[in-house]
């Protein structure tokens, strides 16, 4: 069984290896789009979009008032 020194080293190490890819990749990302068919283009964009953009919520427009709301 490996200790947990060992393991906590090797998720570090994976972690900037794999934050060292991303970055790569990021920065290739315009070229690699601009590479893609429109319809490929779009659909990676909407698959990026909810680590880009915050998520839309409804909220009821009492929600967080005193007492229910506006009366």
């Amino acid at each position: 069984m490996k200790n947990k020194k060992t393991t906590q080293v090797l998720t570090g190490d994976l972690r900037e290896h794999l934050k060292s890819v991303f970055q790569k990749e990021i920065e290739k990302l315009p070229e690699t789009l601009e590479g893609l068919e429109p319809k490929e283009r779009l659909n990676v964009l909407c698959k990026m979009m909810p680590f880009i953009l915050p998520k839309v919520e409804s909220v009821h427009p009492t929600q967080g008032e005193p007492f229910g709301g506006w009366e």
